[in-house]
Formats: structure tokens, C-alpha cells, sequence
């Protein structure tokens, strides 16, 4: 063992590199948890890793013309995600068939690309798997200030986001831009990606957006509590992640996508037996039939998120318990079961 290795194990803080990979992991950790809940909410878990690999063809701009990779790939992410978004609505293809689309055309741009700069297969390396101790001070900068923008935007923005990430007609009704916050959350979803290749590597950076959320998902009832749970759980996988990565000498990223997922493994038994109490609670799991929906009118309380009302899933919709029955919301009333 080195003396620097044995330094290291006696004090990781002491060192500049291992204090920048804390804060540009904890900012990474913090954002891409907040935007995966919506992600996860809209059942588009893997946009981010298809985002991250059209961000292969960003950083490989980067290394081609010498300029920064991290500004190059927030460019090409964001129109990747744009074109995601954009094919999706017009319905020229699903979700799914847009998502394959710009993953296949994503990294093969990018692996074409690199194989014309000088050691652009070693450089880029660093992009897919994760270099966070190798992070400069410039980059940490960058790295928090994106974050904070993207935390701001989801926690300011957390009504209408839900709303249209949980059901798009209904949104629709209240008079919400249903295509404007679509395309928000789609460009949230790509600054995010970028931010934290560096952290967690591309082709890791959608665990760390998805396995924070599920790892909330088994305790929190409600959405802020969800995102909330889930960006405080991404920040201790990736603060531990880094700390762990510098004591065992192995590599960053997969080890905070590991820390993640013992955190899920190690709650999903509590969260099994919360899950099974609250339906005892709530014995609402048999289906209703359409003839014993009725609309409740009039109906001035709007739920949602924070409403005070607990939200129970059924099917594909959110259940409101309110004044002993189920209030679902359909169209522009509710339906009470």
C-alpha cells in the first residue's frame, strides 16, 4: 500500500479530488431523482438512458472540434429529446419506437464520430463510465449550477408537471400547455443526462434516476413526498457511492448504481409489509364496474398532490379517499365509487 493510498483511507477529505466528486455526486444525486419521478410517473423510465446514449454523439462533437464535451452533449441531448418528444406527439411513432430510434442513431453517431479524434476511444471512456474523481473545479461549478436549475424547475413547476406527467387529457381540461411541460420535462430529463456523465457515466445515468424513485415509491404516499424521499435517497447513494469508490479503489459510478440498489433490496421487505397494511386499511382492491360510477357534482375540492386526501393507485389513475369514497378523476368531473 502507498503512502497516498494510506492517506487516503485515513482521511479521504483531505484530498481536493475526493471533496470535488463529493459535491458534483450529491448535486447529481439530488437532480436526477427529482426529474426521474417524472419520468417514472409518465412510464418513460428508459428516456434517460436513451438520452444518454445520444449524448455519446455530443461528447464525441466535443472531442472532434476541442471544444468542452459537457456543453456539446446538453446540446445534442436536448435536441435528442426534443425530436423524442416530438415524434411522440405527432404519433408518426409510440414512445418506445422514438426512444430506439434516437438510441440506435445516438451512439452510432457518437462511435463514428470519435474514431476521427485523436484518442478519442480512451477520452471517451470517461464519459460512459464515469470519471468523477478526475472532475475539475470548473466542472463542479457547472455541474451544481445545472442541477440547481433543474431542482428549482421541478419543485416550482411540481403542479403542473404532475398533472401532465400523471394524466395529459385531464390536463388538458384545466387548461395547462400540455405540450409546453412535455417538452420541459423532456429537456430537464437531457440536462440532467448530461450533468452527470461525469458522476455515474452514460451508460449508467438512467439507474440513478429510476432506482432512487422505486427505492421512495415503497414508503411515500403522495408525489412531493415520493420526489422528495427519492432525491434525499439519490444523494446518500452517490455520497456513499464516492466514499466507498475511494476507500475500495474501484470505479465511481458503478459503485453508486450498486449503494442504490442494496438501498432498494435492503427496504423493499419494510416496504412490503407498509404496502400490505395500507391495503388492509383501504380494502379497495376488487374491481368497480362502470354502473356503480357515478359523477359527483358539484365538486369545488381539486386534487392533487398535497391536497390533504389520501391518493391510492387503481388501475391506471389516482384515487382520492374523500369523504369515505374513492374520487377518480375523469374528463373534466369525478367519478365517486
Amino acid at each position: 500500500m502507498t503512502a497516498q493510498m494510506a492517506a487516503l483511507l485515513i482521511n479521504p477529505f483531505a484530498y481536493d479530488f475526493i471533496l470535488r466528486a463529493l459535491v458534483a455526486g450529491a448535486a447529481t444525486g439530488l437532480a436526477a431523482p427529482a426529474i426521474g419521478t417524472f419520468l417514472v410517473q409518465r412510464r418513460l423510465s428508459l428516456l434517460g438512458d436513451g438520452i444518454g446514449h445520444i449524448a455519446v454523439t455530443g461528447v464525441a462533437l466535443g472531442l472532434l472540434t476541442g471544444t468542452s464535451p459537457t456543453w456539446t452533449a446538453i446540446i445534442v441531448s436536448v435536441l435528442g429529446a426534443l425530436a423524442i418528444e416530438l415524434i411522440r406527439a405527432t404519433g408518426k411513432a409510440s414512445g418506445d419506437v422514438a426512444l430506439a430510434l434516437i438510441f440506435y442513431g445516438g451512439i452510432a453517431g457518437g462511435l463514428m464520430l470519435v474514431s476521427f479524434a485523436d484518442r478519442g476511444a480512451y477520452a471517451l471512456n470517461n464519459y460512459l463510465f464515469g470519471s468523477i474523481t478526475s472532475i475539475s473545479g470548473t466542472d463542479v461549478v457547472v455541474t451544481v449550477a445545472l442541477a440547481g436549475v433543474v431542482i428549482a424547475l421541478c419543485l416550482t413547476l411540481l403542479p403542473q408537471l404532475f398533472s401532465v406527467a400523471n394524466d395529459e387529457d385531464y390536463a388538458r381540461t384545466t387548461g395547462l400547455r400540455v405540450q409546453v411541460y412535455n417538452v420541459l420535462i423532456s429537456v430537464l430529463a437531457a440536462v440532467s443526462v448530461s450533468i452527470a456523465m461525469r458522476t455515474v457515466g452514460l451508460l449508467l445515468v438512467s439507474a440513478l434516476m429510476v432506482i432512487p424513485v422505486a427505492t421512495a415509491q415503497q414508503f411515500a404516499r403522495g408525489f412531493r413526498v415520493t420526489m422528495l424521499s427519492a432525491m434525499t435517497a439519490g444523494t446518500l447513494a452517490a455520497v456513499l457511492g464516492v466514499l466507498t469508490s475511494a476507500y475500495v479503489n474501484v470505479p465511481t459510478g458503478s459503485t453508486i448504481v450498486l449503494v442504490a440498489l442494496a438501498g432498494f433490496a435492503a427496504t423493499a421487505p419494510v416496504g412490503m409489509v407498509l404496502q400490505r397494511r395500507r391495503r388492509a386499511r383501504v380494502p379497495f382492491d376488487m374491481p368497480v364496474e362502470p354502473e356503480q360510477h357515478r359523477v359527483e357534482e358539484p365538486h369545488r375540492h381539486q386534487h392533487g398532490p398535497g391536497c390533504g386526501h389520501i391518493a391510492v393507485e387503481h388501475g391506471d389513475h389516482i384515487d382520492y379517499i374523500h369523504d369515505g369514497h374513492r374520487h377518480a378523476v375523469h374528463g373534466g368531473h369525478y367519478d365517486e365509487h
